[in-house]
């Protein structure tokens, strides 16, 4: 199992536990878990409504590449830490990860 924490837009934690293999982004388990994100483009890395901080295990992430690069820099309240959860795959450089919820709310 694959273990991480999502933290949402009212400050509540909850670790969620993923078995390996899974194939899935992280965008897919936030809404697979009903967490509130728009996820508009489907994953393209085309409108930021999945949009994480990364408050710890940043390190072990890959590198982000030159599309999510270029969607983080439209955001204003993007940062250094700042993620699409669209581009993180669910594998185990998302274990003892904790991500906070920054993105569009969904409807």
């Amino acid at each position: 199992m694959i273990r991480f924490t999502i933290e949402d837009r009212n400050g509540e934690r909850q670790q969620l536990e993923i078995p390996e293999g899974i194939n899935l982004s992280l965008m897919e388990v936030l809404k697979a878990s009903e967490y509130n994100i728009l996820a508009t483009c489907g994953g393209m890395a085309l409108c930021a409504t999945c949009h994480v901080q990364v408050l710890e295990g940043a390190d072990a992430l890959p590198a982000a590449r030159d599309a999510e690069l270029d969607m983080l820099d439209t955001l204003p309240d993007a940062s250094f830490d700042s993620r699409l959860a669209c581009q993180l795959r669910v594998d185990e450089t998302l274990e003892g990860g904790v991500f906070r919820i920054r993105g569009d709310e969904g409807v």
